[in-house]
């Protein structure tokens, strides 16, 4: 049997827990990315639209098309950064909140379960994994010396 790669036992599982996250946000209407929008935007001082994008780890175009969409559905509200008078703080309504709550039990309830059937040190593992991967990712430090896939030298 062949062995799995890393790349795609990420893909695929986050491919399951994003699927998984959509048929729960489908029940209260929603979608996975509205979810992770509400969650991302601070609930007492709301928060830069400039800032949301990298924060998320999404394209400007794609996050604008859901704030459109989130505004459009009374989530959110779009007020000037007094801080920066050409700027946009995105806040949550008082709807947005009540469906921020909601997201947020879902997430809590899916670590709960996780939690439940996963050890501490396994977790610990995997975080400390993750953390590498990221930190890999970061340093560009992906490619080593070797130019070689599967030991030929790519075109």
């Amino acid at each position: 049997m062949k062995e799995i790669t890393i790349d795609y036992a990420l893909r695929a599982t986050w491919q399951a827990v994003a699927r998984m996250y959509n048929e729960e946000a489908k029940k209260f209407g929603s979608t996975m990315a509205v979810g992770f929008t509400l969650l991302s935007i601070d609930p007492k001082t709301g928060t830069p639209s400039t800032s949301l994008g990298p924060k998320m780890g999404m394209e400007a175009t794609s996050l604008s098309r859901i704030l459109k969409r989130m505004e459009e559905q009374g989530l959110i509200e779009r007020k000037p950064n007094p801080k920066d008078g050409r700027g946009v703080l995105i806040h949550l309504t008082d709807f947005g909140l009540e469906k921020r709550n909601d997201s947020k039990n879902v997430v809590l309830r899916f670590n709960e379960s996780v939690r439940s059937k996963v050890s501490q040190e396994k977790l610990n593992g995997f975080f400390e994994v993750m953390n590498s991967i990221n930190e890999m990712i970061v340093e560009k430090n992906m490619q080593s010396n070797d130019k070689t896939i599967n030991g030929h030298q790519p075109k």
